[in-house]
């Protein structure tokens, strides 16, 4: 019963535009550019409340509601501040994670990083504090949220610290690794729960505020190990992996053990471990595991999000995998993922979006078996615009399979249209089936928009990355054009109407789709790209250590021997720039903290003393993600523009083509 009202919801709204002409004009670039108007939404424990970030022009504000709409607990105003995170601490605290530029002035080896604080309110007194604000002895940053426990009918919050000493000149740093504090998140009042070391990686707090197990990861050997206890406690287990330690420390399914992420050579396996060291037997992990689905009141290992184009949490339990299988159909024809949910599952938040949907947060309850739409976050931008969201399959030229994420135009018949290839950022990442708003920015302006999944990226398993190792500028580069001449020759895009556009480590391979490789692209846009993979190299070492796991993990994906590894001058398109066989834009923050500003700056430069087209736009107060408004809108009209001045899309159609409606149960 459940699952059919509410996949008639979903087919009779879909059948309500489905087949409706195509606008005269698509909706403006604000309406694709500007942050979503709802993120970051999270139920309370019991279900009953529900918090999220409201954006309202180029302000966001905190909210928090009861389910039923009859009360009104918090509408705070937060500016533009850069919120990243909201969660709760039982029903009358809220948890919310601000992240900041922070400048690092004289004596450090880069000028920026990006913190994090946490903001603690109690919604009963409305107070409010920063985590570590009143204690000078302990750096305002939050280096790392280990969860909160309820000890003795007060909540608690465990965070990272970096621990100053004292002396009589004033605070000075102790050390650069982070402790772990405990934290009263009524009075704001802090105490060591463990000391951390400079090989301390992570610690795993019961609901009882116990620290059952830690990680340690070091960065020079690449030794890792799991420990019982705060600190000098029973190993569990133990191994080396250059590209990293445990990424994922839970408890397991009962309350002896606990489960993670463990290395295996370069990748990760999902492992049981007994607290007693005795073998835990077999576990129901799942290979293709992303990542643990845990209890929210226990912490207890209940499930697995599996990997797939459709990414979909598996529940040990059979009531609770019965009651999420149900959800998940209950939308068809588009994408469907989980956002919050009750430990019992009689409430649950989920967002869909796809054809005709441009992100839709649905509250589910169980109990009465109704879905009903809590938010839009692209409110402005209609059904109609909103066209067709696919997987489409490929081989690479040495035979390797490949998929990708393909967005038709709306009102628009596939054959032979302009189109944009916009690789990933990562690059171990990927692209799945679901409104991408620069993605669909493109794809509202008449142009197919093509997402490769190249080799290298994540949720295809461990071969299939371990495939992008040394392939950065090669074949990962050729995995992509690999993909746009699958799209020719089945008709569906204009090989001489081709423009590259990625953000990240996108950008640099729209770089490298005109500089490493030539005849393929009329135009091409990079947001924060690399450029000088060499130089990149020697930004990681000084922002993270000579020996860190992440100068290995770009090294490695880089094919390189060392940092100034002459051999990645072939692939490094700041030094092919006199190659550029088409036009190309730039576009950097002046905040990034992850891809230098100079990398832009220095192949603009390097264009211009070629006497090849390009534009730099630097933006102002603006992060690798561009959190804020303003620089996204900027990002959003520039490269917009861009394109249109380079590829200019078909005029609109006399006779729009239909879109096809999702199909009803």
């Amino acid at each position: 019963m459940f699952r059919l009202s509410v996949a008639l919801v979903v087919s009779s709204v879909l059948s309500l535009f489905a087949f409706g002409p195509a606008l005269a004009a698509p909706p403006p670039i604000e309406a694709y550019g500007k942050l979503p108007a709802v993120e970051h939404l999270s139920l309370s424990p019991s279900g009953q409340r529900y918090a999220f970030i409201a954006v309202v022009g180029d302000k966001r504000r905190l909210v928090a509601e009861t389910v039923d709409g009859s009360k009104i607990l918090l509408a705070s105003e937060v500016g533009t501040a850069k919120v990243v995170g909201v969660s709760w601490a039982g029903e009358d605290h809220l948890l919310v994670e601000i992240s900041h530029t922070v400048p690092l002035g004289f004596g450090f080896t880069v000028s920026k990083l990006e913190m994090s604080t946490v903001v603690v309110i109690n919604l009963q007194t409305r107070k409010a504090f920063a985590v570590f604000d009143r204690h000078p002895t302990v750096s305002t940053a939050v280096m790392g949220d280990y969860g909160v426990a309820q000890i003795k009918g007060r909540w608690y919050g465990f965070f990272g610290g970096i621990t100053y000493g004292s002396s009589p000149t004033g605070p000075y740093l102790e050390h650069s690794w982070a402790d772990l504090y405990r934290v009263d998140l009524d009075s704001g009042a802090i105490e060591i729960a463990a000391h951390g070391s400079e090989i301390a990686d992570s610690w795993l707090v019961g609901p009882d505020g116990e620290i059952i197990a830690r990680t340690t990861y070091d960065q020079t050997s690449g030794a890792w190990q799991v420990i019982t206890g705060s600190f000098a406690g029973r190993v569990l287990a133990s191994g080396k992996s250059k590209l990293g330690g445990v990424d994922a420390l839970a408890r397991g399914r009962t309350p002896d053990t606990i489960v993670v992420n463990r290395p295996v050579g370069d990748g990760a396996s999902v492992q049981e471990l007994k607290l007693s060291g005795e073998a835990a037997g077999k576990s129901p992990e799942d290979d293709n595991a992303d990542d643990l689905v845990t209890d929210r009141d226990t912490g207890l290992w209940v499930g697995t999000l599996s990997r797939g184009d459709q990414p979909t949490p598996k529940f040990f339990a059979a009531q609770a995998e019965a009651r999420i299988r149900g959800v998940f159909k209950a939308f068809p024809g588009q994408s469907v993922s989980l956002e919050s949910r009750t430990s019992n599952l009689d409430r649950i938040v989920v967002k869909t979006s796809g054809l005709g949907d441009s992100g839709t947060y649905w509250l589910v309850d169980m109990t009465t078996h109704k879905a009903d739409p809590l938010a839009y976050e692209r409110p402005e931008i209609g059904p109609d615009y909103v066209g067709t969201i696919k997987m489409v399959d490929w081989k690479a030229s040495d035979g390797l399979a490949l998929r990708g994420v393909l967005n038709l135009p709306p009102g628009r018949d596939p054959k032979n249209l302009p189109v944009i290839v916009m690789p990933h950022g990562g690059p171990e990442a990927r692209d799945y089936p679901v409104f991408d708003w620069w993605a669909q920015l493109f794809a509202s302006r008449g142009y197919v928009v093509f997402q490769p999944n190249f080799r290298g990226s994540s949720g295809y398993g461990l071969d299939f990355r371990d495939a992008g190792f040394g392939q950065i500028g090669r074949k990962m580069e050729t995995d992509v054009s690999d993909g746009l001449d699958m799209l020719v020759k089945q008709g569906i895009v204009d090989p001489k109407r081709a423009c590259i556009v990625g953000w990240s480590y996108g950008g640099y391979a729209a770089q490298a789709g005109v500089t490493v490789q030539h005849g393929l692209y009329r135009c091409a846009v990079s947001m924060a790209g690399i450029s000088d993979l060499p130089a990149f190299l020697e930004y990681v070492r000084d922002k993270t250590g000579e020996d860190s796991d992440s100068v290995r993990y770009w090294k490695t994906f880089m094919g390189a021997k060392s940092i100034w590894e002459s051999e990645l001058g072939p692939i490094s398109p700041v030094k092919q720039a006199a190659k550029a066989d088409a036009p190309l834009l730039l576009v950097h923050g002046k905040d990034d903290t992850v891809v230098p500003l100079d990398q832009s700056q220095e192949m603009a430069r390097a264009l211009k003393a070629a006497s090849k087209p390009v534009e730099l736009v630097t933006l102002d107060s603006a992060d690798h993600w561009l959190l804020r408004e303003d620089t996204r809108l900027a990002m959003a009209q520039a490269s917009l523009d861009f394109v249109l001045k380079y590829n200019p899309p078909d005029p609109e159609p006399a006779t729009p083509v239909k879109q096809a409606a999702a199909a009803s149960p």
